[in-house]
């Protein structure tokens, strides 16, 4: 199929423009689908199909063999974040919906889901999330109600926003990967280092492991493991120690965190049993 002339982002009107705005929107919510069919050979890439599904059919109408392609490359391998995706598939709709060429479209694609993951995943997930779980949970502890409804809120925004990202790389077509590619590198970074900043914070807030062992140094007297000898040479060395053994674990030895999880429960139950922590 011939390449349209239109110019993305101008503010022209494509005269092959067949998606309405109600079309987009529609792609914004279904983006909530992107991991429903999640695996590790093509990671998103069924959940990714889906999405884009509805607007493929109605650009391609009865053209079956330009269909089956566009389908077929949407199922290849795809992994970026969940909460900003509505930005590329906007992007390549309005690249499908001008009938770019394929290769174009599959290189935009593959160019641009890895920054995007980097930017959404430093964001929502290292930044923003974080910190809302910790105000949340703090507020949920002292039995404040507001802090679930707020953490509720907050989920329910990110959800309704889905179609402004979709809209967005939708009007922006073509012209928003230059951009993209000149901020993404600063906006991951900057949100990078607040998000360990505030995970940080979180770990000398919330992870706590005291011993309780009294080692006793006379028949009137003994010491306290931890208060009298440990927090007195590095304070929270047990959590600190914990934290990075569990990264070690993760990050090194791929251990699959549900293990580590049960480990930590395991681990937990058993030291308090026996007076040790």
């Amino acid at each position: 199929m011939e390449s349209s002339d239109s110019v993305y982002g101008s503010g022209e009107v494509r005269a092959d423009k067949v998606l309405t705005n109600s079309d987009i929107t529609k792609l914004g919510y279904r983006t909530v689908l992107l991991q429903a069919g999640f695996n590790y050979e093509r990671m998103q890439a069924s959940g990714w199909l889906q999405t884009q599904l509805p607007c493929l059919e109605k650009i391609y109408k009865d053209d079956r063999e330009g269909l089956s392609a566009a389908m077929t490359d949407n199922l290849e391998f795809i992994n970026t974040s969940p909460h900003i995706v509505g930005f590329l598939n906007g992007l390549l709709i309005a690249m499908e919906e001008a009938h770019e060429d394929r290769s174009a479209i599959k290189g935009i694609k593959v160019a641009l889901f890895p920054p995007i993951a980097g930017v959404g995943d430093a964001i929502f997930w290292f930044t923003l999330l974080p910190i809302l779980a910790g105000i949340c949970s703090s507020m949920a502890i002292e039995g404040n109600p507001v802090g679930p409804l707020l953490f509720f809120a907050v989920y329910l925004g990110l959800f309704l926003i889905r179609p402004l990202w979709a809209r967005l790389g939708y009007n922006l077509g073509t012209k928003a990967v230059e951009m993209l590619r000149e901020t993404s590198g600063r906006i991951s970074k900057a949100a990078t280092v607040l998000g360990c900043t505030v995970i940080g914070g979180l770990i000398a807030s919330y992870v706590s492991i005291s011993l309780v062992v009294d080692i006793p140094v006379s028949d009137t007297a003994s010491v306290n493991l931890q208060a009298d000898f440990l927090d007195k040479v590095f304070p929270n060395i047990l959590s600190f120690g914990y934290v990075f053994l569990m990264y070690w674990l993760l990050k090194k030895k791929q251990v699959n965190p549900v293990v580590l999880i049960l480990v930590t429960f395991g681990l937990a139950i058993l030291c308090s049993f026996f007076g040790i922590l």
